[in-house]
């Protein structure tokens, strides 16, 4: 079986025995390497891993909060999600994240950019095109390094630093493949989301242009282990994969924002249990 879990397990075998020991922000400690990419075809399986449990609650609604352009954890909290909660301020704010530069990234003469609709009427007009992106790395509106994820929200500013900083979009052949380039990757626990909301996108948006999902590519910069999620990679690494499963749309919405939690059908899930490690804030 070579799929993207194998690939994903294969980073973390690549991680654990060539990383390099360097500090970081959170103070915590990783093993590090700089490059590595693998890719997934999608007609292959839904690449939701199956060595351990993923929350798919958790990674569909971030998607569909990103996809509704807000920067407040009020629609994650609704829905039982809390993997933001860390990072917000009392009141729940996070500052210009990812739904804010994807919706309503704001230009040098005030007005604001839908990347996300121009992306949609791009691939409808010109699927050829070279320049189907969404880019979240909006300099102006980083954090201070120097102050903490909610001292910077408070003063608007991103509370974090997005991590998948880019999405490419290619069309070939009737299909739609996305490569997502991700600066800072928290392999163990990160990584997995990232792969499966970015796969969950491809198919939305294939959807919304009457294209078929192909490949998603997912692409990193400093790719990490923290030093206390070791043995819980280890564990995973004993698991032998199954088979992965497979994705249905129940319905086809108007448009890319109205897509609900629930028109997400996944089949054949069967995991190992999940395997819980710390979150580095």
């Amino acid at each position: 079986m070579d799929n993207m879990e194998t690939r994903y397990l294969a980073l973390l075998r690549h991680v654990l025995e060539q990383g390099v020991r360097k500090g970081d922000r959170t103070g915590t400690g990783t093993l590090s390497v700089f490059g590595y990419q693998y890719r997934h075809d999608l007609s292959q399986g839904f690449p939701l891993l199956t060595t351990k449990k993923l929350h798919v609650k958790s990674i569909l609604h971030e998607l569909l909060w990103f996809l509704k352009g807000e920067t407040r954890i009020d629609y994650l909290k609704a829905n039982g999600v809390s993997i933001w909660d860390e990072w917000a301020t009392e009141n729940g704010d996070l500052g210009p994240v990812y739904g804010a530069q994807w919706r309503h990234w704001k230009g040098a003469d005030g007005n604001t950019h839908d990347q996300v609709t121009a992306l949609v009427r791009g691939l409808r007009k010109n699927p050829n095109s070279r320049r189907h992106i969404i880019n979240a790395w909006n300099v102006a509106d980083l954090p201070d390094e120097s102050k903490s994820p909610r001292q910077n929200a408070l003063e608007g500013r991103m509370a974090l630093a997005p991590c998948h900083v880019m999405y490419q979009f290619y069309v070939a052949n009737g299909r739609l493949s996305c490569m997502m380039t991700q600066r800072s990757a928290d392999c163990f626990l990160g990584v997995p989301y990232n792969t499966a909301s970015v796969a969950f996108l491809t198919h939305m948006v294939a959807q919304q242009c009457d294209l078929e999902p192909g490949e998603v590519v997912h692409s990193f910069g400093d790719a990490h282990l923290y030093l206390n999620h070791l043995e819980q990679v280890k564990l995973q690494l004993s698991r032998v994969p199954r088979q992965l499963p497979r994705l249905t749309i129940l319905r086809r919405p108007d448009s890319i924002f109205d897509y609900q939690h629930d028109d997400f059908r996944l089949e054949d899930y069967d995991p190992h249990p999940a395997i819980s490690a710390p979150i580095s804030v």
